[in-house]
Parts: structure tokens; C-alpha cells; sequence
């Protein structure tokens, strides 16, 4: 699973990157990602994981280090510049426009395409046919998992080759993540490349191809989805598995 020449999609190589000038949260990450993969980010509170997503998707600027998508260097560019290479952003919070209705939310995810929508939209109410029975519905009426649906829906409108979900499971009910997971699944079926930055840490592992858990803003332990399981390190430590 690479891009054309073998190839990552993705390449972030000794990323250091924060908030506040000096005070860098990730300390020299590195990280790669193949065309139609799907890795998960997991690791403690505070480890740097959504620093992290945010960086590749440009809304924080790293001061050390390389980001590569489809192999061009994208640190520093604007986020509109990084989604219109093919590359979107799902936030954990306020990612859906609450005053607009379900469809004018997917609407506004096409804005700097210049296509007839009524396909895109179709695809996407295919993938969650909830948000077709809610087309008309003000986003913010909408449930929790409902909102998460639509932000990823949202996302898809761009065709993107690369979905970045930061926490899209958080503060849901288990039924609604077993419903969430499940979309995600199917995104990533269709081809999709998936960054899953998760607390569900288990849920994530069992579905990804790949897993990075982050420490302290370093990329501590990576490996395949069922070896990180598997891993009694990861498990006393961030899956709560006490060893026997």
C-alpha cells in the first residue's frame, strides 16, 4: 500500500512542534502512512496526539523536521493549501457549522470544488444513511454520533486521500462507537487513507493496519495493529491489561 514509485503517502520525519514558542510538545516525531492504510495513534493523555494531527493537517506550524504528502513537502503551508492537495481534518469538537442544516454542512465541505454536488452528497448519504433522514435538520439538533457522522461526511465531500479523525469516538455512548468504528471501517474500505488519533485505544488497535503509540511527544512503540495488542508493554501501560 504506497503511492506510485513505492512511495509513502505520508512521511513525517524528527517533528518537533507546539503551542507556545520554546515549549515544543512533540519532541522529533516520526511517522509514515501508505496510500489506503489505516494507523492508529494511541497513548496517555497529554502524549502529543492531537498536537500531532494538527500538524500534519498545517494548523500548527513544526519548527524542526519534515512533513512529505504524496511526496511534497507540506510543513508551513496554510491548511486550505494542504486540503486542497487531498488531505482532511476531522476535530474532536465544534466540526460541524450547528446553525446550517445537514446538507448545507456537506455543501460547505465541497467549497473549493467546482463539481456538481448531488453525487457527492448521494455517496456520502449512502455511507450514513442517517444524515439523509436528517438532511433538512439543523446540525446542532443533531445527536452526538449523528454530528461526528456529519463532520466525517463533511470531510468525504473533498474525495480526499488521506481522513485524519481526532478523537471521533470521544464522550459517545458504546453504542454509538461500535457505530462510528464501523463507518470508519467502511471509509477506509473504499480506499481511503485513516489517521485515527483514538483513547479507545483497543477499538483502534483492532482495526488498524498499523500503530504508533506516542509518549511524552515521542513515537515510542510502533508495530501492526494485533502485535501492539499483543504487546505486554502496551498492554500494562495504555491498555490497562495487568500483566499475568
Amino acid at each position: 500500500m504506497t503511492t506510485e514509485g513505492g512511495a509513502p503517502l505520508l512521511t513525517v520525519e524528527s517533528v518537533y512542534a507546539g503551542y507556545v514558542a520554546g515549549l515544543d510538545i512533540l519532541q522529533g516525531v516520526n511517522l509514515r502512512l501508505a496510500a489506503g492504510e489505516l494507523i492508529a495513534i494511541i497513548g496517555p493523555n497529554g502524549a502529543g496526539k492531537s498536537t500531532l494531527a494538527k500538524t500534519i493537517a498545517g494548523l500548527l506550524a513544526p519548527h524542526m523536521g519534515k512533513i512529505i504528502f504524496q511526496g511534497k513537502a507540506i510543513a508551513g503551508l496554510k491548511p486550505s493549501q494542504i486540503v486542497s492537495r487531498g488531505m482532511c481534518y476531522v476535530p474532536q469538537l465544534a466540526n460541524v457549522f450547528r446553525s446550517l442544516t445537514v446538507e448545507d454542512n456537506l455543501e460547505m465541505g465541497a467549497f473549493i470544488r467546482n463539481v456538481p454536488l448531488a453525487g457527492l452528497k448521494a455517496h456520502i448519504y449512502d455511507t450514513f444513511p442517517k444524515l439523509y433522514e436528517r438532511r433538512h435538520q439543523r446540525a446542532g439538533t443533531l445527536s452526538g454520533g449523528e454530528r461526528q457522522m456529519l463532520a466525517m461526511g463533511r470531510a468525504m465531500m473533498l474525495e480526499p486521500q488521506l481522513l485524519i479523525l481526532d478523537e471521533p469516538s470521544a464522550a459517545l455512548s458504546p453504542i454509538l462507537v461500535d457505530d462510528i468504528f464501523t463507518k470508519i471501517r467502511e471509509i477506509n474500505q473504499r480506499g481511503i487513507a485513516i489517521i485515527l488519533v483514538e483513547q479507545n485505544a483497543r477499538k483502534a488497535l483492532a482495526m488498524a493496519d498499523r500503530g504508533y503509540v506516542l509518549d511524552a511527544g515521542c513515537d515510542r512503540i510502533e508495530g501492526s495493529g494485533p502485535e501492539l495488542l499483543n504487546n505486554p508493554q502496551v498492554g500494562a501501560l495504555y491498555l490497562g491489561i495487568q500483566p499475568s
